[in-house]
Formats: structure tokens, sequence, C-alpha cells
């Protein structure tokens, strides 16, 4: 049994020894391409959070200096966005389309909030820019327009929101059965007793 027990070791051992002198070169260059991949993989990682370190930083300078009748500084935050394809992009298009709210600029507003829609893809802070995107283009006179944004709104905590202002689009289209359907359901929904009573009074007033 002992002589076996050795000549089964010697002969694990020849066919250990074969293996990597058939497979050497093929396992090095494994385990190069794997530490490799690592390496990649963790400056990969501290790349993409120092660049969301700067545009963080960037974000917050530049709304900072934000002022509506400052050309100047509209433009900077217009070419951050055009810029910095991520959620700082989106909020800065949030920011500029507020901007141009208030100058009573609604095409450059809805431009902003359709770059922002590319920014990111957090799907509640898509809801959002997609609310605002779907108030404005109503504004805009494009209520089918609004209606499709409305469409893409996702996540149940937005259900309400997009219920009451989709019973605001379809009203300015004179759909006034389609409007009080879109608040009854809005009113269903989880929303802020506020929102809820508002939605309460505009059917109220078909009563």
């Amino acid at each position: 049994m002992e002589v076996y027990s050795n000549d089964n070791q010697r002969d694990q051992t020849e066919v250990v020894k074969q293996f990597f002198a058939n497979n050497g070169k093929a396992l090095a260059i494994g385990a190069v391409i794997g530490v490799a991949a690592l390496v990649g993989w963790r400056f990969w990682v501290n790349h993409q959070q120092n660049d969301a370190q700067a545009s963080s930083e960037r974000y917050q300078q530049l709304t900072t200096m934000l002022k509506a009748d400052n050309p100047a500084s509209i433009q900077a935050l217009a070419s951050f966005v055009e810029q910095d394809k991520n959620s700082y992009g989106a909020l800065a298009s949030l920011t500029l389309a507020k901007t141009f709210v208030d100058k009573n600029d609604l095409p450059n507003a809805e431009k902003q909030l359709v770059l922002g829609l590319q920014d990111s893809s957090d799907q509640n802070l898509q809801a959002v820019i997609r609310l605002r995107l779907a108030r404005i283009q109503s504004e805009l006179k494009t209520p089918d327009e609004a209606l499709k944004t409305l469409d893409a709104v996702k996540g149940d905590n937005w259900t309400g929101i997009a219920a009451d202002i989709r019973g605001d689009i379809l009203l300015s289209k004179g759909d006034k059965q389609g409007a009080a359907a879109a608040w009854r359901e809005g009113i269903k929904s989880e929303v802020s007793p506020a929102l809820k009573q508002m939605m309460q009074t505009k059917l109220n007033n078909f009563s």
C-alpha cells in the first residue's frame, strides 16, 4: 500500500510538472491579465468618483453664481449641462430651466429639460424633469407632447402629481371628462393633503 501511495504521489507530481510545462505561459498571461483587469477596474472606479466630485463642486459654483440678468452666468451653466452627462448635468438643467421660466423664455426652458433627461438614469430625477417639462409643453400649446411626456413618468410616488398635471392638460384640450377622471385617479393615490384638496376643488367645479 505504501509503495502504491508513493508511486501515486510521484505520478501526481509529474502530472503537475507537465501541466505547468505545457500551460505555464498561458497561466502567467492569464494572471497578468487578471491583475491588469483588477487595476483597471480600481482606476475606473476612482476616476468615476473623482469626476463626480469635480462635477459636484463645479455645479455648486455655477449655480451660486447664476443670475437671471447675467447672460455669462447663464451661458456657463448651459455649457455645464451640455458637457457633464451625469446627474449633476441633469440637476443643472432643472436650475437653468427655472431661470428661463422666470424670464418667460419657455422654449429655452424646454430645451434644457430635454437635455437633462439625457444626462441621468435616476428614475426619480427623470420623473421630476418630465413633470416640469410637461407643464412647460402645455404652456407652449403642445398638449399632445405634454401628455406623451407624462406617459413616461415612472414610479408610484409621482402618480398623483402626474394625474393633476394630466387633468390640467386635458382640460386645456376641452376634454372635461378626461380631466375629471385624471383628478379622481390622483385623489386615490398617495399625495399630500394639499394637492388632494386642490384636485378635489377642481372636480367640484364640474358639479
